[in-house]
């Protein structure tokens, strides 16, 4: 059996932390001290942070101070729903969310619903984009909060982000964008796109695990979740992770200095990559022209289960994804794609190839001549 993975395209799930994180994190490692404690080692450890909070802050475009650390992603998410809607009990008014959000913004609508405030889940079109219309009419005089993702984490599509900010300010909403996909892949600057929340998580741009960030405008009242301490201005409780923020504010300094040539990287995989795919009949590529991200292509195969390919693959050391990593092992197929209008097994044909920068042309050749010959040995009433 494989004992370990020779080609790794599962990078939306997580990447290899980078070169520059580790070192960060090594060093901070062997120094580390509370943050908050007043003696030499406590003060270099406080420099480490505010070193990596304006590492993050430059590749996002964003003041120092707008920049708050959370355990990752889903924190984040979590915290742009609720800290807003506990913000304004009192004004228990509307909240939007699209239908191919990650489960972190889907589920807490729940919460929303039980705390007495009305939620809208927008629909997306074929190609999985919110469309600038649609928001419009569905925004309320009492809309408290729009929130779509930059890049789905299934498809790699690249919502209008700028243009769908704009409908929320003119109508007196807040944005907030989960950007945890987008970071290294594609252009982010908050002043540019318009948004007032955005989260991010280290380990899907070279960071560590368990470590993520929150921006928050200047000027926008937040409700604090996590509460003890007077950590991150009274903002989010709890003793800072220093090792892991000082590697993520190293990942994204080396995202943003090295953006250009890892994009254009990224981009010859996937051109390979899909490429490859349309010699395969079988072979079709969701949201093929709208516009993506470099480093996800979702591939929909026919007569084929997605889980059982990934298996195949596992064991010949390749390993891919059959959607959202987080949703793995969820009985329903994937409801980004059925919010496309996907049916469910068009939808479990689906597989999701990820690429990162440290990946190769080589390793991406290697895994088409795997799926060609796997495709040969299928038949048109047999599944692999």
């Amino acid at each position: 059996m494989q004992t370990r993975t020779r080609i790794y395209f599962d990078n939306a799930a997580t990447t290899p932390l980078s070169e520059p994180a580790r070192a960060a994190f090594d060093t901070s490692s062997t120094r580390s001290s509370n943050a908050s404690s007043p003696y030499e080692i406590g003060r270099t450890a406080r420099m480490a942070l505010d070193k990596a909070r304006s590492e993050v802050a430059q590749t996002v475009g964003a003041h120092n101070d707008e920049i708050v650390w959370t355990s990752g992603g889903t924190e984040a998410d979590n915290w742009a729903l609720l800290g807003i809607a506990l913000k304004n009990l009192d004004n228990r008014g509307h909240f939007i969310v699209s239908a191919i959000e990650h489960h972190a913004i889907l589920e807490p609508i729940e919460t929303l619903r039980e705390l007495g405030f009305s939620v809208d889940v927008a629909p997306v079109n074929s190609d999985g984009v919110l469309e600038v219309e649609t928001l419009r009419a569905l925004m309320r005089d009492d809309t408290l909060l729009v929130s779509t993702m930059h890049v789905n984490n299934e498809t790699g599509v690249i919502q209008p982000i700028a243009q769908l900010a704009k409908i929320a300010r003119e109508n007196g909403a807040l944005f907030h964008t989960d950007a945890v996909q987008a970071l290294g892949k594609v252009p982010i600057n908050v002043d540019e796109m318009g948004v007032d929340l955005m989260s991010l998580s280290a380990h899907k741009f070279g960071g560590a695990k368990g470590i993520g960030a929150f921006y928050i405008r200047r000027g926008v009242k937040m409700q604090a979740l996590l509460r003890g301490g007077g950590q991150e201005r009274g903002r989010r409780a709890g003793t800072e992770n220093v090792p892991a923020i000082a590697a993520m504010g190293a990942a994204a300094k080396d995202a943003r200095e090295c953006f250009a040539q890892n994009v254009a990287h990224l981009n010859s995989l996937r051109e390979r990559f899909e490429a490859g795919l349309r010699v395969l009949e079988v072979a079709q590529i969701n949201a093929e022209t709208a516009p993506r991200a470099p480093h996800i292509v979702n591939v929909q195969l026919q007569n084929v289960r997605a889980e059982s390919l990934a298996m195949k693959l596992d064991l010949m050391g390749i390993a891919v994804g059959t959607g959202s990593a987080c949703a793995s092992g969820a009985l329903e197929p994937s409801h980004v794609l059925a919010a496309m209008g996907k049916t469910r097994e068009e939808a479990r044909s689906a597989l999701r190839v990820s690429f990162g920068v440290q990946n190769t042309i080589d390793e991406v050749d290697e895994f088409l001549d795997v799926l060609i010959k796997l495709n040969h040995q299928n038949t048109k009433n047999t599944k692999i």
